[in-house]
């Protein structure tokens, strides 16, 4: 399991001073950065690979609403590992340890130059199957 923390800044609100449903997937995919990056610390994982890791489904639930300046703890796993996909799990704590929010997204890993379906590399596979659960 990998835990980030963001905050959520007044830009990312609505006029009711909660976050907008839609930065849901913009949280989620900072977590999923960050996770990358820890996975990979040495390279730039998202630029110095022949492949790609494109999002083809992704799934939001929202349980309770997250407040303009509070900081939310998102904690990730890697939820389903396939031959040539993956899905991540991410969860939402307010700063009282509540669920607030769920975000499940699937990646297929494809060749940069056609987009291609290949199997993930075993590098990636090996590091992901250390967060499988």
């Amino acid at each position: 399991m990998f835990t980030t923390k963001i905050r959520i800044y007044f830009f990312d609100g609505d006029p009711a001073g909660i976050s907008f449903y839609g930065n849901i997937f913009k949280y989620a995919h900072i977590a999923y950065e960050e996770f990358m990056w820890k996975l990979f610390p040495d390279r730039n994982v998202f630029l110095d690979r022949d492949y790609v890791l494109p999002i083809f489904k992704a799934n939001a639930n929202f349980l309770k609403p997250m407040l303009i300046g509070e900081k939310i703890k998102i904690k990730l796993f890697v939820s389903q590992l396939k031959d040539f996909s993956f899905e991540v799990s991410y969860s939402f704590y307010n700063k009282k340890n509540e669920l607030t929010a769920k975000v499940e997204t699937v990646h297929v890993s494809v060749l940069k130059k056609n987009f291609k379906k290949i199997r993930i590399p075993v590098e990636l596979k090996t590091k992901l199957e250390k967060h499988l659960k």
